[in-house]
């Protein structure tokens, strides 16, 4: 274990970022959920609200640097894809 303060400090800093972290991808996967249910429930009306939502939340955790800008692009791009084949 640490013993300087400054060592202890940044531990404890880094065990709440962890939580935080953790809260804000568990966030990000039920958001995921709820609207890949609603797209294969052909619930297209409930999935374009959501996505307005999903793609705030993906932004901030790029943002952020909690996930890759490149994987919150893909992510943004696989749900409007998917949202605009199933209109079609």
């Amino acid at each position: 274990m640490a013993s300087h303060e400054s060592a202890l400090k940044a531990h404890r800093q880094s065990l709440k970022n962890r939580e935080r972290n953790r809260q804000f991808r568990s966030r990000l996967r039920n958001a995921l959920k709820v609207i890949r249910a609603a797209i294969d429930g052909n619930d297209l009306a409930g999935a374009k609200n959501g996505l307005k939502q999903t793609i705030s939340l993906i932004d901030k955790m790029a943002s952020k640097g909690i996930i890759h800008r490149n994987a919150a692009g893909r992510y943004k791009s696989r749900l409007t894809t998917r949202i605009a084949r199933k209109a079609a």
